[in-house]
């Protein structure tokens, strides 16, 4: 798994410096938070600004700027020298728990909540088995929670090594699909193709047997009259419901008012959002309740971090 360099730094000759001009926007972050400003605003203010994250893209959310300031490779490391004092930081962290808390965002609340809207909605593309919320080091100042395939872990062993996901994660991946499709509002304008009955062997095999009674002139056999019925009963559990309007009409109807969304929503993930498919080769499919679906790179998510 590729991992990124936290914006504020580079590379050069293999060795972590200072991108002088990045780091100081990192300063500007931390302080702009420490003086009321929130990271939905921060967010607006360094896209309206051009500011470019770390994939290159003047685009940022509330997420983005969160984890910045979450980020303690700024205090400084081995590797990384250090961009903000111990100081501010803890003054930073202080300020998200205050805030944190009068949102009633608790990480065990948050926790059982992401396993309500995301369980049975995230699937692994390379087994089809859905993914789960999976917590070490619980209770403790290193726990950590990732999403992982369900056969991550299957009788003590590792067999599906499909990608992890956090749940901030999944979060940005429904806001950059949800903004792609809010930019071609027309794809949900276009009709869909009707797709002609699906034959299977079952249904052939009685249209044949039918066709040779009817060419006997066998009309009145009860052999017939009992395909007839059968073929009738086997298109109808091969059929699908056509609900591909009613949902359209539904996701126009959350997306109306939407420009661009800037903050993951609940409601909005839980009413439009079908499934999310998960590779391993980075790809992650959203696909919407009417069958539309948007492409995501996780190297991109990752970056945007």
């Amino acid at each position: 798994m590729r991992r990124h360099i936290p914006i504020g730094y580079r590379m050069i000759d293999g060795k972590i410096v200072l991108d002088n001009k990045k780091a100081e926007m990192v300063k500007k972050i931390f302080k702009n938070y420490l003086n009321e400003s929130s990271t939905h605003k921060i967010a607006q203010k360094l896209t309206a600004e051009g500011f470019l994250n770390a994939n290159n893209k003047p685009s940022w959310n509330h997420g983005s700027v969160g984890r910045i300031l979450e980020n303690t490779k700024y205090l400084g490391d081995t590797i990384h020298p250090q961009i903000i004092d111990e100081k501010i930081f803890e003054l930073v962290q202080k300020r998200r728990n205050t805030v944190a808390t009068k949102l009633g965002r608790d990480p065990q609340l948050n926790s059982m909540r992401n396993q309500r809207i995301f369980s049975n909605k995230l699937k692994c593309g390379e087994c089809g088995e859905v993914y789960r919320e999976y917590i070490e080091n619980v209770g403790k100042a290193s726990e950590i929670r990732n999403w992982k395939c369900k056969k991550y872990i299957h009788r003590n062993k590792v067999c599906c090594r499909n990608l992890f996901l956090t749940s901030e994660e999944i979060e940005n991946i429904f806001i950059s699909a949800t903004n792609k499709l809010l930019s071609r509002m027309w794809m949900l304008d276009k009709e869909k193709k009707k797709e002609p009955p699906k034959i299977n062997m079952e249904i052939r095999n009685i249209e044949e047997r039918v066709k040779e009674l009817e060419e006997e002139e066998q009309y009145s056999s009860k052999e017939l009259a009992r395909l007839v019925f059968k073929r009738a009963q086997a298109y109808y559990n091969n059929s699908k419901a056509d609900d591909y309007d009613c949902n359209t009409q539904k996701i126009k109807e959350e997306l109306m008012d939407k420009k661009c969304l800037e903050e993951f929503e609940e409601e909005l993930f839980i009413k439009i959002a079908n499934q999310i498919l998960i590779y391993r080769d980075g790809r992650i499919i959203v696909e919407f309740i009417n069958g539309i679906t948007m492409e995501e790179d996780y190297e991109n998510i990752r970056k945007d971090e």
